[in-house]
């Protein structure tokens, strides 16, 4: 085997074709000693020789596919296949028995990846020839011949047949080619237009590879008729003209009257009936499953919104009414042992169809679920009683309506990220338009800029996740950043707290050293923003990545990632308070230069708008907050000086004077709350789908790690990558964290919110997965699915992640905003 650093995607692969050739000239070397073990071996017969020849793959990924290393790589390639057969034939002496099978396992899209079910990926060739196979002959007359369309109309080829076959047809082929059984759960046909055989040997093949299909069937089948309950066959195989027995009966009574064709023709519906009749039982359970499933997602939903509205929405119960602390009914007890006694009937039935142990779980959990809301019906009641006093009670049927219509337009927009770009237009003009004129008034500045800020981030969402590299919008997006960091620097006096309690020599020391972090951020965003074009010239140049670069990338990379954690965060425990905006740049700038230094494209541009977005979304929802209390966003006191308002303890802030958690006095939920989940769960889609489709990783091009390694570490690169995938949701959950204690929510409200309410989409991808189709279609459905369904937990990940990262901060709250004004 080659050593790793064959596979260097800086320089040229086809030294790794090169070694295999070379590893076959010295094979055949070593074989043609007479005598030897090697030599009687190779003339055995029913031999498989594999050639594994990865360069061309290499070249792909390095310098594209339309590269002149990937075009001559071909030719190489090409050559050393022609040689390859030269060789095998003069050690056999052109005995006329060995065949050939050239293919691949997969094709490649214009920017050299193959990861998703595009046609490009998965199409691949298939060339045969040698003993056994049938030689292609031209068409009679001139005529086009059949099999091709505009894909290969350019071939030159179109006096030939183009015999397309599924790559599971391989196997059969290979099989019958060197004359072994086929392979036990193959579920390929034989393509038997590739053999040069009589029409009885072909025939007779069809019908074993028809046979061995269907002993697959009778298997599954016969499992199935021991286990289930109410047992019910695939009906075409037990139609009284159409038996499987009837068919093999037809075929071998066409074999026996030399109706070859017509007994291939009967194998080949044989064949395609099993499959059927596999894909049936595969799908036996799917309606008890899903219904189960389906109650689960449904009972969680329900079960966690009940959980809300008992805890932050419902106004505590007076203190004497013990019934109304718990929502509970009085036979609370009768109604679990009916939950157990159905959970138990379910394992029954599930024991006696020997089901997987999954089976046991997917039924526990709406059982435990439905039984909990049933044991909650009073406090049902009592929401329904609360929303019949209600004076307006089409708002809130309004709002529930709004949130699942904008839940399914999230669904829509995996499927077309254009969606992104319609909402973000809306966004731009209806917010403005929707609050209050005076608010209109006092916050113009902010609301312009929020429009603008929002039409410019609706591009990317237009933009194709396929594309090549472009130096000049890393540089330009690194320079972005890097400006914005240095106003930051300008400005950051207004928003750089010192410690409690310090003299003034001290105060302007740790000021001092908060200002010199965000301009150390800033100077490695602005090294990164050119070292990284640099280096990816340098590499080209030299054909390998230069050592230096890559530990001055790796450098950056580091020390700018650990900044934020070690300044500020929770797990710096001697960190002192910050001030909200100082940690939000702070965190923007560090998570900035590695960002920067994984950019291939425009990716930097949309990493500088989308958290400008965010910054004024943020600041949007404090001002109406604000607005609500008769306060404006940014009152005098919190301009001229936000450490006044730590020493009146009027302060928001994620830790007390002895480390105990303290915030300002919690509020219950609104419907205006209901906007802002929405919201972040925008945004949190938007990190998904901004620069490409998290649903296929292929979608992000690999060369944005090349800048750090180039010798193939599928580890270290897949770790790079999600890295770079990860970095807005660092900044969407830090903003998210801010934004829950700067509307004064008890902790966790808004999140466990948004994750109740988002099996909505999880449930719509339930009932689009499929297992038929496209590779592309069932790739992306099982993908689709997967995202939304482990959204729950990358949610709570998401408020760990907040909870740390913005750490120790220092929020004013409405209240004492308000109180500072009334002081002043």
């Amino acid at each position: 085997m080659y050593p790793p650093e064959f596979e260097d995607f800086s320089g040229n692969g086809d030294r790794l074709d090169t070694w295999v050739f070379d590893e076959a000239t010295r094979f055949f070397a070593n074989a043609s000693r007479p005598g030897s073990k090697l030599n009687a071996m190779m003339h055995e017969d029913q031999i498989v020789f594999f050639f594994h020849l990865l360069g061309i793959d290499s070249n792909g990924h390095g310098f594209k596919p339309y590269s002149e290393e990937y075009l001559g790589n071909i030719r190489y390639v090409d050559r050393g296949i022609q040689h390859l057969v030269e060789q095998f034939e003069s050690y056999y002496g052109n005995d006329g028995k060995t065949a050939y099978v050239f293919t691949s396992d997969h094709g490649m899209n214009d920017r050299g990846a193959h990861g998703d079910g595009h046609p490009d990926n998965t199409r691949t060739p298939l060339i045969a020839w040698g003993a056994g196979v049938a030689k292609t002959a031209p068409a009679p007359g001139g005529e086009p011949a059949p099999g091709h369309d505009d894909f290969s109309s350019s071939w030159n080829l179109g006096q030939f047949e183009r015999k397309d076959v599924n790559q599971a047809d391989i196997a059969p082929l290979m099989a019958s080619l060197i004359g072994i059984n086929f392979p036990l759960n193959s579920v390929g046909t034989l393509p038997i237009k590739y053999l040069n055989a009589s029409d009885e040997f072909c025939a007779r093949a069809a019908q074993t590879n028809a046979l061995q299909v269907l002993e697959q069937y009778y298997v599954k089948h016969d499992q199935k008729q021991q286990t289930e309950l109410l047992f019910k066959p695939y009906a075409p195989m037990h139609q009284a003209t159409n038996r499987p027995e009837q068919i093999l009966a037809r075929i071998r009574q066409l074999i026996d009257m030399r109706r070859y064709e017509q007994a291939e023709e009967e194998c080949s519906q044989l064949i395609k009936m099993c499959i059927e009749g596999l894909r049936y039982f595969q799908r036996y359970d799917w309606l008890l499953l899903r219904s189960i499933v389906s109650m689960g997602y449904l009972g969680w939903i329900v079960y966690s919104l009940l959980f809300i509205f008992k805890s932050y929405v419902l106004p505590a119960p007076a203190s004497h009414d013990s019934s109304a602390k718990t929502h509970r009914v009085d036979d609370s007890g009768l109604v679990a042992v009916v939950g157990i006694l159905v959970f138990v009937l379910f394992s029954l039935v599930f024991y006696k169809q020997h089901s997987p142990g999954m089976y046991y779980a997917y039924v526990a959990f709406p059982v435990y679920f439905w039984t909990d809301i049933l044991q909650q019906l009073p406090l049902i009641q009592h929401v329904c009683s609360s929303y019949l006093r209600l004076a307006v009670r089409w708002r809130p049927i309004a709002f529930v309506v709004i949130y699942v219509l904008i839940l399914e337009a999230l669904v829509y927009a995996y499927f077309d990220r254009r969606v992104y770009s319609v909402a973000f237009g809306l966004l731009a003009a209806a917010w403005p338009l929707s609050v209050s004129a005076k608010f209109r008034r006092q916050h113009a500045l902010l609301l312009a800029t929020w429009s603008g800020f929002c039409m410019l981030t609706s591009v990317f969402t237009l933009l194709p996740v396929e594309r090549n590299d472009h130096l000049g919008l890393v540089i330009a997006g690194g320079v972005l950043i890097t400006l914005s960091g240095l106003v930051a620097w300008h400005f950051s006096g207004s928003f750089t707290l010192p410690p409690l309690g310090a003299s003034a020599k001290q105060a302007r020391e740790a000021i001092a050293v908060d200002r010199l972090v965000i301009l150390i951020e800033t100077l490695l965003v602005g090294i990164a923003t050119f070292l990284g074009p640099f280096t990816s010239k340098e590499t080209e140049r030299r054909g390998s990545l230069p050592r230096p670069h890559q530990l001055a990338c790796w450098a950056i990379l580091v020390v700018s990632t650990a900044l934020p954690f070690v300044h500020g965060s929770r797990l710096n425990r001697s960190a002192r308070d910050q001030h909200y905006l100082y940690r939000l740049v702070t965190i923007y700038l560090a998570f900035a230069a590695p960002f920067v230094l994984l950019t291939v494209s425009y990716e930097s541009i949309f990493y500088f708008s989308y958290s400008v977005v965010l910054l004024l979304w943020l600041s949007i929802e404090r001002a109406l907050y604000y607005e609500k209390a008769e306060n404006q966003l940014l009152a005098p006191t919190e301009q001229n000086r936000l450490s006044d308002l730590a020493l009146q303890r009027s302060v928001s802030s994620t830790a007390g004077p002895k480390g105990a958690q303290t915030f300002a006095a919690s509020r219950t939920l609104g419907l205006s709350d209901m906007r802002t989940s929405i919201m972040f769960l925008f945004f949190v889609n938007v990190a998904f789908f901004g620069t490409g489709n998290v649903a296929s990783l292929a979608s992000f091009s690999i060369d944005s790690v090349y800048r750090l390694i180039t010798v193939f570490d599928p580890f270290v690169m897949g770790v790079l990558l999600l890295f770079k995938i990860f970095i807005p949701f660092f900044l969407v959950s830090a903003v998210f964290g801010v934004l829950n204690r700067s509307l004064e929510l008890p902790p966790f409200s808004l999140f466990l919110f948004v994750l109740s309410t988002t099996d909505v989409m999880t449930v719509n991808f339930f009932f689009l997965v499929r297992d038929d189709g496209s590779w592309l279609d069932i790739g992306m459905s099982i993908s689709h699915f997967c995202i939304s369904g482990m959204f729950v937990l990358f949610t709570i990940v998401l408020f760990v992640l907040s909870h740390a990262l913005v750490g120790r901060v220092l929020i004013p709250s409405a209240g004492s905003v308000k109180a500072a004004k009334k002081h002043h």
